[in-house]
């Protein structure tokens, strides 16, 4: 080869090299097995639906309660009415349309008396109905009330079904230990929209990811928006395809990287590594206006109801997470 191919070769990977040194990173598929990131995605959304569940049922409890209460001291207010009607009538209280007759003196006062007797009688009626509608509404309302707190039981359950499906999964993939996390700091993100009944809307990968070109859901969008407005600013990639198992092609994850530029194939230190902690605190912080799934950081994952865990994804810095915050959104 002549001198001038072999310098035109050598600046060509020189070129090359210097290119691929200034573009980010990008990280690797979320550490573990397919199975492992299904069970703790069902482990997940299961607390988080419980969750959901025995917010409403308390609610429920505690709006039944008062009507309990109310329809209670009406039904007492009516017995005693209709007690009174009884003691009337016991004592001949009732006058006999035969009665009135006789003891009227014109066909005028006929009419007016035996006028006023219907409308004692239809109100007498009344109260009895008035009194029975009322029993039957408390009795309805007493079984109510029964299966609001027996919904709270189940679910509560539920709750702990979840977080012992979660920890069981961490076991099996080596982790699961409790862990002291990255500190705290308060919540103020904005929430994300829910349901009427405090549940979050199921959404797809719809809108466009400002961090690929590829799509992302909504509430995805709204927490890497809200990350932004927080102070976070590090470079950050989303959608990402061809993942097995994984949040990213769903449009349901971010990976944060703890260096300004991009995923360094290092572990996080210095003002890296403080960078990635108070990120992982701030999405625990928020983690119910968000919709948080759960975080992955620095070989530890948080998930509703199981705090700090260890975490074991195997491999280096990109799969144990330690040059990477990683989020995935309900």
């Amino acid at each position: 080869m002549s001198l001038r191919r072999r310098v035109a070769a050598l600046m060509a990977v020189v070129m090359a090299a210097t290119l691929l040194a200034g573009a980010p990173a990008q990280a690797d598929p979320e550490g573990g097995t397919k199975a492992l990131r299904d069970a703790l995605e069902a482990a997940s959304k299961g607390f988080q639906d419980a969750k959901t569940a025995i917010a409403n049922a308390k609610k429920r409890q505690g709006e039944l309660s008062v009507e309990v209460t109310n329809s209670e001291a009406k039904v007492k207010d009516l017995v005693v009415a209709v007690g009174r009607l009884a003691a009337a009538q016991y004592r001949g209280g009732t006058t006999s349309e035969l009665n009135v007759l006789l003891n009227s003196t014109s066909a005028d006062s006929y009419l007016q008396s035996a006028s006023t007797m219907r409308y004692m009688s239809e109100r007498d009626a009344r109260s009895i109905t008035d009194l029975k509608k009322a029993q039957a509404a408390l009795t309805q309302q007493r079984k109510d009330l029964d299966a609001a707190i027996n919904e709270q039981e189940s679910q509560l359950k539920e709750l702990k079904k979840r977080q012992e499906d979660a920890l069981k999964a961490l076991r099996n993939a080596g982790g699961g230990d409790p862990t002291l996390g990255f500190g705290e700091l308060p919540a103020g993100a904005n929430p994300a929209p829910r349901n009427p009944d405090g549940s979050w809307p199921s959404e797809g990968c719809s809108v466009k990811d400002p961090t690929t070109g590829g799509c992302i859901s909504p509430r995805t969008l709204h927490a890497y928006n809200e990350t932004k407005k927080a102070g976070f600013n590090h470079f950050v990639s989303c959608y990402r395809s061809g993942e097995d198992g994984g949040e990213h092609p769903r449009g349901r994850a971010c990976d944060w990287a703890a260096n300004m530029s991009g995923f360094q194939d290092v572990d996080a230190s210095g003002a890296d590594r403080e960078y990635g902690n108070r990120l992982a605190a701030w999405y625990i912080a928020n983690a119910d206006r968000l919709a948080v799934l759960y975080v992955i950081w620095y070989r530890q994952i948080w998930m509703p109801g199981t705090g700090w865990r260890s975490y074991s994804g195997g491999g280096g810095p990109a799969a144990a997470h330690t040059n990477h915050v990683h989020l995935s959104i309900r």
